[in-house]
């Protein structure tokens, strides 16, 4: 078994950072039940989502010395857990389980403004747009309105109209 390279073991240090350290918040989603929660950083958080800053930087977040949960009530567990996956990945592409949730992942994007998780996950659902798809996109594109989005819908619809 080869050695990780130090390129590999700066990339991944978020990852192990997630893995190893302790945390000081923790995230919960609509389904789990107060045994489902996940660990993560405050810090790590605030740096990749400006959302989350604010969130975290909130008076009172700030003068509690408790860990503190908070819910984002518009993700199941298993997409909350490809979000902060993402969040601690160097966020080169997206990963299998995060291509699984995409369409969740692009809207917890957009709404704790992580601009390039939003990208990654425009790019995937036009990668995978085609005649089958195109009228779901293109409904999925108007909230939030994504003209990139919808322009390559619309060229998908031009291209199959008869």
């Amino acid at each position: 078994m080869g050695t990780q390279s130090n390129k590999e073991l700066f990339l991944n240090g978020f990852v192990k950072l997630l893995k190893e350290q302790p945390t000081d918040v923790l995230l919960k989603a609509c389904d789990g039940d107060k045994k489902a929660v996940i660990h993560a950083h405050k810090l790590i958080l605030s740096a990749r989502s400006e959302v989350f800053k604010k969130i975290l930087e909130s008076d009172n977040l700030k003068a509690s010395s408790r860990l503190e949960t908070i819910t984002l009530s518009e993700l199941k567990h298993e997409e909350l857990e490809a979000l902060v996956e993402f969040i601690y990945s160097d966020g080169s592409m997206l990963s299998k389980k995060a291509k699984q949730y995409v369409r969740s992942l692009y809207r917890a994007a957009d709404k704790y403004e992580i601009p390039h998780l939003r990208d990654l996950c425009r790019n995937e659902l036009i990668s995978s747009l085609g005649s089958s798809n195109a009228l779901q996109l293109l409904v999925f594109a108007q909230i939030p309105f994504d003209k990139a989005l919808s322009d390559a819908v619309f060229n998908v619809i031009k291209e199959n109209t008869f």
